[in-house]
């Protein structure tokens, strides 16, 4: 639309002679309707040309499988088309019913052009299309601040250097200590330590606990997961009161979970003055009837045992044994020497367990899996940014020449009474950069909006401050001087004797 009343106003003379020569209202209306069809077609057949070569992209960032096919998906097609003629009939209608209306004798004067509800109708469109643009700018930005603090943040263990091995057999699991034996053997690895869980997993084991002195009506939901003596050294969890698992205590190898390690929000949860405090106390659960207990030997740090779109609960560690049926083996090796541990613990499994798959992955991947979603709606919203600047570009372009067309004269009477180049490509730039800080106003509140809901779905996220907004606006301005730039420059160029001879 913002090209139809652009090329309706400049051809407004041509409106008023064909008006002068007895055209009737109804036979501009359908040209200029017929002018917005076709164009609107051409662009209809560009666009499914368009769509079919970004398919491929398209399916890479959103995970997906789609295919077009012109005789499979015709009623597709045939169903677009006529969103097409709509929106072809209403980007011409305006110009065309609105131009076709004029009195000759004032379009022929130009007035048409300079009126104010054309001008507005004009600038009305650049603002909104930078409205668009900006929101998404600072979508952009919000996104991949968040992406970068989810790669960076402190987890509360190391996750780098970290190689996890399948235990999904019984047979499998049969041969934990046997294979955790023989890598520990090995140079490269630091430790190996055994779970039923780990870090960046669904963990769905669970009960409620409470301290003495209180009943069952007062506990707490706690997490639970069952390691052996190295796991926690494995991953680098480091206590903050009491003691971790070790084999040199007998007493932690009695039985299953007679002796836990609790986490600080547990300490919270259960109503424990300190983690200090704690440290030497009983939990209490109760199971079909029969109570137990369970002595807290230590406390650790809160450590994010799930991906950061949720809060750390309440956890603690139980020390199991390999009759519990270890799930998983977690190596920490070396910072350069992965592959060569990977290949150490595949000729470890074949020879304890030829007949089976040697399955691993490594836990800074898969703790970044659970973001997968987010890196493709970042990776989505910064193709639709880019398209969406590119689009603002183009009618920010044909509004800056028509406006420089428009004031030729203008122009020419200023740099002959002695104005310089600098001085006219500023004054025909100003205009263009109100209508982006304009855009910018709009967009922000927008944006901020949209995104703080967006990052509600993250407990630990990165807050919203004012500095994305003024590198927003940079951007933008960055952006408009650049598109306005040549036009600004090519009219202050312009020789004003030609300017004001055509005049």
């Amino acid at each position: 639309m913002n090209l139809s009343t652009a090329r309706s106003s400049k051809r407004s003379t041509e409106v008023g002679i064909r008006k002068v020569l007895g055209a009737e209202k109804n036979g501009l209306v359908r040209h200029f309707l017929g002018e917005s069809l076709i164009m609107t077609m051409l662009a209809f057949i560009v666009a499914i040309l368009i769509s079919g070569l970004l398919l491929p992209l398209f399916n890479q960032l959103s995970g997906k499988d789609i295919s077009l096919s012109l005789s499979r998906d015709w009623k597709l097609f045939s169903g677009f088309l006529p969103m097409a003629v709509v929106t072809g009939l209403i980007a011409g209608s305006y110009p065309a019913f609105y131009l076709s209306s004029f009195n000759p004798v004032k379009v022929l004067k130009g007035k048409l052009a300079n009126s104010l509800a054309v001008v507005s109708i004009r600038r009305g469109l650049v603002v909104f299309q930078f409205i668009i643009s900006v929101v998404l700018i600072i979508a952009t930005v919000v996104i991949a601040r968040q992406m970068h603090y989810l790669r960076t943040a402190d987890l509360g263990f190391d996750k780098d250097q970290q190689l996890v091995i399948k235990l999904r057999s019984q047979s499998a699991k049969s041969l934990c200590h046997s294979l955790k034996a023989e890598l520990q053997h090995n140079s490269q690895v630091l430790s190996v330590g055994a779970s039923i869980y780990y870090p960046g997993i669904f963990n769905s084991s669970n009960s409620e606990y409470y301290r003495e002195g209180q009943s069952m009506k007062e506990a707490s939901l706690i997490s639970q997961n069952y390691v052996d003596e190295d796991l926690l050294k494995t991953l680098n969890i480091a206590p903050v009161a009491g003691r971790l698992f070790s084999a040199e205590f007998t007493a932690d190898t009695a039985g299953l979970a007679q002796h836990v390690i609790l986490n600080e929000a547990a300490v919270k949860a259960l109503g424990f003055a300190s983690a200090q405090t704690a440290v030497g106390k009983k939990i209490l659960s109760e199971w079909h009837g029969n109570a137990y207990s369970l002595d807290v030997i230590g406390v650790v740090k809160d450590f994010h045992f799930q991906d950061l779109h949720v809060a750390v609960k309440p956890y603690f560690f139980g020390r199991g044994t390999e009759k519990d049926g270890f799930e998983y083996l977690i190596v920490h090796t070396k910072a350069g020497n992965t592959s060569q541990v990977v290949m150490a613990a595949q000729a470890a499994w074949k020879k304890y367990d030829p007949n089976e798959p040697f399955e691993y992955t490594f836990l800074d991947d898969q703790f970044q899996k659970n973001y997968e979603a987010d890196n493709r709606l970042a990776g989505i919203v910064g193709y639709f940014t880019i398209i969406a600047i590119l689009i603002s570009c183009l009618g920010l372009f044909g509004l800056a020449a028509f406006s420089a067309e428009q004031r030729t004269k203008e122009i020419g009477v200023r740099k002959v009474l002695g104005a310089s180049v600098t001085t006219i490509a500023s004054l025909l730039s100003v205009d263009f950069l109100k209508l982006i800080l304009i855009s910018v106003v709009i967009a922000s509140p927008i944006a901020w909006w949209v995104m703080n809901k967006w990052l509600q779905g993250f407990a630990y996220r990165q807050p919203l401050d004012w500095t994305i907004f003024v590198y927003t606006t940079l951007i933008a301005v960055f952006i408009g001087i650049f598109t306005i730039g040549f036009q600004s420059i090519r009219a202050a160029l312009a020789n004003p004797v030609k300017s004001l001879r055509s005049e």
